[in-house]
């Protein structure tokens, strides 16, 4: 059994914010391959009192005793005003109006504000134990590896959602581009890392008739995804003129249970951290097959980057995993 720990920015019930953290945690609380056994919150898709609130709540429904522990409200040396501003509500009253009657996460306290403490101690003293899944900005994670630097080696893997290569729309994605700093800490630590980027969680999708087949099993848990996904994809319909929504964080999770579902290969990875509009991009180099062909210098962290998925069989991890709820 794997033991996990979910370091995330979760938004489920909050008007505008992204549902997949939850989807993520969810899909790791109904999987007995797996033992979910802290979250930590990092200001990101939501500030990370929100997000703890998120998770408490959705322990609270399912009577789940897990510490939630709060961490790093801002980037390391990223303004975080102009994301907050981005990512913060829902100007549109009739986009609003889709998370009426949404219930709201109760306000319960966390377990503690110190994530990065949390996590590098119970890491650091279980080596080889934990895998780490980082699906928000990489602040708590950076300021973890800072603090313990035998981390990296301690941590079994690191596992995160992040990095943008060749998707025409972005730039770069919001948890690199929220604290660039962070991410290049964590890709140059020396662990263990997967990257699970956009232009592979762009891959995947969930429509409603998918949600409602999913969350078929009445349950708590399915009652939480069924209530919170339900709003987000038809925002995404309307904004994003998906027929559905993309579920990023959920395929972190869903490789960890079955590698069979996203295909990946080795790369060098690193994020821009100059000033401009490119600060925060993510950028990829594959090892040339030709001997005389060096590898640049400052190629790049080497991790295992996934590039492909197979969405039904995503989608029935996560309905195996629903339906076996008791």
């Amino acid at each position: 059994m794997k033991r996990l720990i979910i370091d995330c920015d979760p938004g489920n019930g909050i008007a505008g914010a992204n549902t997949d953290d939850g989807l993520a945690l969810a899909l790791a609380l109904a999987s007995p391959a797996v033992s979910l056994e802290l979250i930590t919150t990092v200001s990101g898709n939501t500030p990370c009192a929100v997000g703890a609130q998120v998770a408490k709540d959705l322990l609270q429904r399912l009577g789940v005793n897990i510490p939630v522990v709060q961490g790093a409200k801002q980037a390391l040396r990223e303004d975080p005003t102009p994301w907050r501003a981005r990512l913060d509500g829902v100007e549109d009253k009739a986009l609003a109006d889709l998370w009426r009657g949404v219930r709201q996460p109760q306000l319960l306290p966390a377990d503690g504000n110190d994530a990065a403490g949390v996590m590098g101690q119970l890491i650091c003293d279980n080596p080889g134990e934990f895998t780490l899944v980082a699906i928000g900005p990489l602040t708590n994670v950076a300021q973890a590896l800072q603090r313990y630097p035998q981390m990296a080696e301690a941590v079994a893997e690191i596992v995160i959602m992040g990095g943008v290569f060749a998707l025409d729309d972005y730039i770069k994605d919001t948890n690199f581009g929220l604290d660039p700093e962070a991410a290049h800490q964590v890709l140059h630590s020396g662990a263990t890392v997967t990257l699970v980027p956009m232009d592979v969680t762009t891959q995947t999708l969930m429509t409603h008739q998918d949600l409602n087949r999913l969350t078929l099993n009445d349950h708590p848990l399915t009652q939480f995804v069924r209530e919170t996904l339900r709003p987000w994809i038809d925002y995404s319909i309307r904004t994003r003129h998906l027929p559905g929504c993309w579920i990023h964080d959920a395929l972190v999770v869903a490789w960890l249970l079955n590698q069979r579902v996203a295909d990946g290969m080795d790369y060098h990875v690193d994020v821009e951290l100059r000033p401009g509009a490119t600060r925060g991009k993510s950028w990829r180099y594959r090892t040339p097959l030709r001997l005389d062909v060096g590898i640049p210098q400052n190629a790049g962290a080497l991790v295992h980057v996934l590039h492909s998925v197979d969405n039904p069989l995503l989608l029935d991890i996560l309905e195996q995993a629903f339906n076996g709820l008791k």
